[in-house]
């Protein structure tokens, strides 16, 4: 026998060992900013936002506000989930971009469903949700594969959002108030999920997590942008110039009290925060949950937005003035709730600016649109500067810092030292 046979006979040149494919990692992503995928699969999130909005237009009744409410809790826990996903995975790696893209093409059709997800499209919705949570949970699953306590998270998931997917699509068979409960009970078991099931297992990267739920406020904050465009098109007159440029206000002054300085503090506290169970309950407190609240006053707005560029000289009913001002109002309590989950204390002015819209909700049904947006834009007006003038030099370094590339931060830090 020659030396290039091997034991079993064989030509030792025969054996060829094929290289195994690379395995998704749960591994952390330190520094990571948030990919061009996902800001392109963000823009899916965009119409089903949309949507919700259309909902509420095309049946403007309390039903018909409370099932658009419904329905974007459903989307935003899916959306949610993905962020979650994306701060253990690189969502641009070999065939996990395909993966995504189907996720993308299931969303695509749960929000052409949207308008019809509580009637003739209910099961379709459902069956699309269903298919867009089954690629998160899949993920999960491969990414955790060197990941025992995240494996076991990831499991327990799944169990929660298979119960809950089927009972939308068991809603589906109903209608009224046995669907509307239905519903509730499914968006119940997913939120509740993560408290039912623990939060040791879960990872993320800080910043990438804080950074993908600004921009999802942000791509809210243009859909509202978008209905302002929507309202007015092709019907131009003073009053729905006027009402335009008001909206344009309400929405930039409701960017500056997100993005001036809170959406800083909190993605460096969250970083700041210890790593594991501390960190794990900030982030799903914080953003998973309360960011619900800021999305949700940003859709309402939005439709009540819509209502006075059409109707800008009439006085609102109670369900449009309910919507721009009480989303307004949701906005600002969602960032107080936000602020307290953060840094344990209360603001001290948005709660003023809350109380006084929603205290212009039944002065909104006796005056003309114009005059309801004009007097909420001046609230906001008034918070954001009154807010302003209390900040000190300590605004600008922060705002200065997230501006800085890493060098610049160790060099001026060096600095300091000596």
């Amino acid at each position: 026998m020659s030396d290039a046979s091997s034991p079993s006979g064989r030509p030792a040149h025969t054996r060829h060992h094929r290289p195994h494919a690379p395995r998704l990692s749960a591994s952390r992503r330190e520094g990571e900013r948030v990919t061009p995928l996902e800001l392109f699969f963000d823009l899916v999130f965009v119409l089903a936002i949309t949507e919700c909005t259309a909902l509420m237009s095309h049946h403007p009744s309390w039903s018909g506000l409370a099932q658009g409410l419904l329905v974007l809790g459903v989307l935003w826990w899916a959306w949610a989930s993905y962020a979650w996903l994306t701060s253990v995975i690189d969502p641009e790696a070999g065939p996990v971009r395909l993966v995504f893209f189907a996720a993308m093409a299931s969303m695509l059709i749960a929000a052409i469903c949207v308008p019809e997800a509580f009637g003739s499209l209910a099961l379709a919705f459902a069956l699309a949700i269903g298919f867009f949570r089954v690629a998160h949970i899949a993920l999960f699953v491969i990414a955790s594969s060197d990941a025992p306590d995240l494996r076991r998270s990831s499991t327990a998931l799944g169990v929660s959002t298979a119960i809950a997917v089927a009972i939308l699509a068991t809603a589906s068979a109903f209608d009224g108030l046995p669907q509307a409960a239905l519903w509730v009970l499914a968006l119940a078991l997913d939120f509740g999920g993560p408290y039912l099931f623990g939060i040791e297992g879960w990872q993320l990267v800080p910043g990438h997590f804080a950074e993908r739920h600004g921009l999802i406020i942000i791509i809210a904050l243009g859909e509202s942008i978008v209905e302002i465009g929507t309202g007015a098109a092709g019907h131009l007159d003073l009053g729905v110039g006027v009402a335009a440029v008001l909206g344009v206000g309400v929405a930039a002054a409701m960017w500056w009290v997100y993005f001036d300085v809170v959406a800083l503090v909190s993605a460096r506290r969250l970083a700041a925060a210890e790593v594991g169970p501390v960190q794990n309950a900030l982030a799903r407190d914080s953003y998973s949950y309360l960011h619900l609240f800021l999305v949700a006053g940003i859709v309402l707005t939005a439709f009540g937005l819509e209502e006075v560029l059409a109707h800008n000289d009439e006085h609102l009913h109670w369900l449009p003035a309910f919507g721009l001002c009480g989303g307004i109002a949701l906005y600002l309590l969602g960032l107080v709730a936000f602020r307290h989950r953060q840094k344990g204390d209360w603001n001290r002015y948005k709660p003023v600016a809350a109380a006084l819209l929603l205290l212009l909700i039944p002065v909104a049904t006796a005056i003309p649109a114009l005059a309801t947006l004009a007097v909420a834009t001046i609230v906001l007006a008034l918070l954001v500067a009154r807010e302003h003038s209390n900040y000190d030099e300590r605004r600008d370094e922060l705002r200065s810092r997230n501006t800085m590339t890493e060098a610049e931060a160790e060099l001026i830090a060096a600095e300091r030292e000596e």
